[in-house]
């Protein structure tokens, strides 16, 4: 269930760096971008997941999906723009509570996360109801998390206010992944393109240890100094692949789906 935020913030003192209008545009491309393929991908549950990412050269803004939009149907400009304290400074609508009460803290207390996108997609969520670690290091696609994982054990209910935005912010540390036991995942990106990267390799590698658990048979573990290895090897190329394949994902919307650009 989605909730709306009900009340904006006190209006803050804001910089006066003027907006890059095409820094902006670039940015709501490509998370607009990633929306419409999560939902292509079945990532999404309802209007109740979100995605948000931090302007370029203004990290007192962030944009992030509106209340009461599914992922496909969200276009670059219908992107809310807003302040840390829930103003939305450009676009129609507001943020659904829990996605401003997580993102705002998110990115105001850990700065490198540049892009924040939390969902229930089912595969990693079902990992997230198991007692004990989540990902298992059996799979190619699952070592490239290796080291970048948080598990936030302690689900408090729906986050509709900054307090449990803290408190997830708190036990993300320095992962890029966070497991909300109970809940669902959380992924933190430096960019766009790595966040929705992660996210889509982290349901395939759950995807596919949940397949390989449902046989029955024990998990091949693969030996740790092969995790590392192999690890290092994905940390190595991991921007530039990224970049390509958000690159890839616009081109076939803007084949298939152009109206995302509006």
């Amino acid at each position: 269930m989605a909730h709306a935020v009900t009340a904006p913030g006190t209006p803050p003192a804001r910089s006066n760096e003027p907006l890059n209008a095409d820094s902006v545009r670039r940015a709501r491309i490509d998370l607009a971008a990633c929306l419409r393929w999560a939902a292509r991908n079945g990532l999404e549950e309802g209007i109740c997941n979100h995605f948000s990412a931090v302007l370029p050269e203004r990290p007192d803004l962030f944009l992030v999906n509106p209340y009461g939009l599914a992922f496909a149907e969200v276009t670059a400009s219908s992107l809310l723009l807003c302040d840390f304290h829930g103003n939305v400074v450009e676009g129609d609508g507001q943020p659904e509570a829990t996605a401003f009460h997580i993102h705002a803290e998110l990115h105001r207390l850990k700065p490198r996360a540049r892009a924040a996108f939390h969902t229930h997609m089912p595969y990693s969520t079902a990992l997230a109801m198991l007692e004990g670690e989540p990902l298992m290091w059996a799979g190619q696609t699952a070592l490239r998390f290796y080291g970048r994982i948080a598990v936030d054990e302690d689900y408090n209910g729906l986050a509709l206010d900054s307090s449990e935005g803290r408190r997830i912010a708190e036990s993300a540390g320095e992962a890029d992944v966070v497991f909300l036991k109970n809940h669902g995942v959380m992924v933190l990106g430096e960019t766009i393109a790595e966040a929705w990267d992660d996210l889509y390799y982290l349901e395939r590698a759950a995807q596919a240890q949940v397949l390989a658990m449902s046989t029955g048979r024990a998990l091949k573990a693969v030996p740790e100094a092969i995790v590392k290895r192999v690890a290092a090897q994905e940390a190595a190329g991991r921007a530039e692949s990224a970049r390509l394949h958000l690159e890839s994902v616009k081109r076939v919307l803007a084949r298939d789906e152009p109206a995302f650009l509006a």
